[in-house]
């Protein structure tokens, strides 16, 4: 029972995370609570691709900024561009000062507003400007940083999921995943994220694996400043929430960790 759990959760992860080919068989609670509990391994796949573009081209002479793009290219291509598109939303809905039921339905329209526009530029520039410098610095802690921003991204959409917190509509991916996981669950799996991501860096220096637990952990805490804003504004959290909490929380990692280099 437990193997076929963690195997709906994978297929759960994966098929609503990620654009690889992967069918949902179940959309019940209990798959959607192994699913959202299996949401960092999904990340773990989106960054190491990242990073592995990014090294190719380090490998056959492009410079640390095409790696820099090509790496913030590859965890939007593996989305559909989902969790950037729920970012730009969510930024419309909160610019616009508008009761929730206004601002959600300027989030559910197909075009960005000005907040969207400048959000996606900010955060993308952020993103590209980090990389690149941690690419020059180093190969490697320029791939760290690209795995450990994808983790902490799905990190936090595990942590939204979480029992107490509601949805904001009765349908979509946050109506499907929304108290799912128990909270006791989503701590633990913060907390033993938090120490694998410093335990994996560590190899780069003891100083690069304190700073990489500290900005995966501080990025969760962003996310979920974000998350209680966007709670207390749409009354719960939708998928674009859940875009916009993996945007701000990858974002956070990489500029945590361009500091001091």
């Amino acid at each position: 029972m437990l193997k076929s759990s963690a195997h709906d959760g994978l297929r759960f992860a994966f098929g609503t995370l990620t654009v690889l080919p992967v069918r949902v068989h179940r959309w019940d609670r209990e798959a959607a609570r192994a699913g959202m509990l299996c949401a960092p391994v999904a990340g773990l796949v989106v960054g190491g691709s990242a990073a592995g573009l990014g090294l190719l081209l380090l490998l056959g002479g492009a410079g640390p900024l095409l790696a820099a793009v090509a790496s913030v290219a590859v965890p939007a291509a593996l989305t559909r561009g989902l969790h950037l598109d729920g970012l730009a939303d969510t930024a419309d809905g909160l610019g616009s000062g508008k009761p929730a039921e206004d601002a959600l339905r300027i989030m559910k329209q197909s075009d960005i507003g000005p907040f969207g526009v400048l959000t996606l530029v900010l955060v993308l520039l952020a993103q590209v400007a980090v990389l690149a410098q941690l690419y020059d610095a180093s190969w490697a802690r320029g791939a760290v940083a690209a795995v450990a921003s994808a983790v902490a991204a799905r990190l936090a959409l595990t942590l939204a999921a979480r029992a107490g917190v509601p949805a904001a509509r009765p349908e979509g991916l946050g109506a499907a995943v929304a108290g799912a996981v128990p909270r006791a669950a989503a701590l633990g799996l913060a907390a033993g994220a938090v120490a694998v991501a410093g335990a994996a860096a560590a190899g780069l220096g003891r100083y690069d694996g304190a700073r990489t637990a500290v900005a995966v952990a501080a990025a969760v805490t962003v996310a979920e400043l974000l998350l209680r804003h966007c709670v207390r504004r749409f009354g719960g959290i939708t998928g674009d929430v859940f875009g916009a909490l993996a945007e701000t929380a990858a974002t956070t990692t990489l500029v945590l960790l361009s500091l001091g280099h």
